[in-house]
């Protein structure tokens, strides 16, 4: 490792009491201290809001898997976020993450196929021939934002090829994908949701304006599949269920909104977090030369464990009981923090190092093992997998030029400048 300052990720500050609930509790990057303190001491642990009711939050890797499968006492119907909701707001918001099953599971059944690992494999020459485009461009370019110019590229771009829609409109769209999901960050919206008022946008996805827009396209995606059109994996949404339920056109504005944003981020930020890894331990791109596809993907895997770029999900008691010695009630939020339990050293041996072979990694960055597994898992594994296997063939060095800087939320943690610069092979 480098003896850079910019080496570690995201901050190892000394503090071992920041608030959470915070927007700004990310800036520097994650919080460990404090979750590390968390687990030791209180890990599933009661705390208060500024604005809001409190919340459990559950930090050791073994309660959050435990817990994210007990799908009958924790509820993802309320909300997946923190912030509180009215029964008004979360009906109006919801998309199938925030529900549960059955329900969750016939809509999840009609769209699993389209994102299966067999059928994410057909985009893979896809993926590699815009990764490589990205990576020989940025190279001619010399310095770049890598979140910018590969990170946020080839997911934007993937994504118009699953559900269906032109590529010249993908940047548009994840331009008002982040004002969604980052509502939190003045680089990506006007509307910061804990720095003006939102009632008026309380109705709509993440309390955002933003969602207007992506609700009108999404109007025009739905007249097209009316007409008989193909729109890739969206026409897959709007066949009936099992019991000959379809989804509502309100349930299917905020699916597509959902798509955009969720469906874009994470794995921008998991490429992200990569390229600074490689820029600041070079001997990982090192390792990495010649690498077979079976260790491409273990490598893959430590580096989406590594990032973490979803946080927490929120779920909601539906009974009282009693864990860990405390009395959670009926309704109270519990929050897991699967960045917590990714670096949980009870569970993931030497976890503040990226072991590129690590085997087994129980990493649960996709909340696997519970009802709401990522739905874009393969795709995301798939995506980052090429990217380091590219970067590996086609650059002999990446550096970091200057000081990256941090998406301000405590939902998703992702580096959204870093700037550096690749040297060709």
């Amino acid at each position: 490792m480098t003896d850079s300052s910019w080496a570690y990720p995201f901050s190892r500050s000394t503090d071992e009491h920041v608030d959470l609930s915070s927007q700004d509790a990310f800036n520097q990057g994650a919080p460990f201290a404090t979750f590390e303190r968390m687990r030791r001491e209180d890990p599933v642990a009661w705390c208060t809001e500024d604005e809001g009711r409190g919340f459990w939050s559950i930090t050791r890797h073994q309660d959050i898997v435990r817990l994210n499968r007990d799908r009958n006492t924790l509820s993802s119907a309320q909300g997946i976020r923190i912030e509180d909701q009215s029964p008004e707001e979360y009906e109006a918001r919801k998309t199938f993450q925030e529900t549960d099953p059955p329900e969750h599971t016939h809509f999840r059944m009609l769209v699993n196929d389209a994102f299966s690992r067999k059928s994410v494999g057909r985009f893979e020459e896809r993926i590699r021939e815009i990764t490589a485009e990205l990576i020989d461009r940025s190279i001619q370019m010399v310095d770049i934002d890598a979140t910018y110019e590969i990170a946020r590229q080839l997911p934007m771009r993937m994504l118009a090829q699953i559900i269906g829609i032109p590529e010249a409109d993908t940047s548009w769209l994840v331009d008002n994908g982040d004002a969604l999901i980052s509502n939190a960050d003045p680089d990506y919206t006007d509307f910061v949701v804990d720095k003006v008022d939102t009632e008026e946008y309380r109705l709509l996805p993440f309390r955002s304006p933003a969602a207007v827009e992506l609700f009108d396209y999404a109007n025009g995606l739905l007249k097209r599949i009316r007409a008989g059109e193909d729109v890739g994996v969206l026409n897959l949404v709007m066949q009936p269920t099992r019991e000959g339920k379809v989804m509502s056109d309100g349930e299917f504005r905020n699916f597509f909104c959902l798509l955009v944003a969720a469906g874009n981020d994470t794995t921008r930020f998991s490429i992200a977090a990569s390229i600074h890894a490689l820029a600041n331990q070079p001997e990982l791109l090192e390792s990495l030369r010649g690498a077979s596809t079976e260790q491409l993907v273990t490598a893959a895997d430590e580096m989406i464990r590594w990032a973490s770029p979803t946080t927490h999900f929120r779920r909601t008691a539906t009974r009282d009981f009693d864990y860990a010695g405390k009395q959670v009630r009926k309704g109270d939020k519990v929050v897991l923090w699967f960045l917590s339990g990714n670096r949980d050293e009870t569970a993931i041996d030497s976890p503040y190092e990226i072991k590129l072979d690590r085997k087994p990694n129980p990493f649960i960055s996709f909340g696997q093992g519970g009802p709401h597994v990522c739905l874009g898992m393969y795709l995301a594994r798939l995506e980052v997998r090429i990217v380091l296997e590219e970067l590996a063939r086609r650059v002999a060095r990446v550096e970091q030029v200057a000081d990256h800087s941090y998406l301000r939320s405590n939902f998703i943690l992702g580096i959204k400048r870093l700037p550096v610069r690749l040297t060709a092979r």
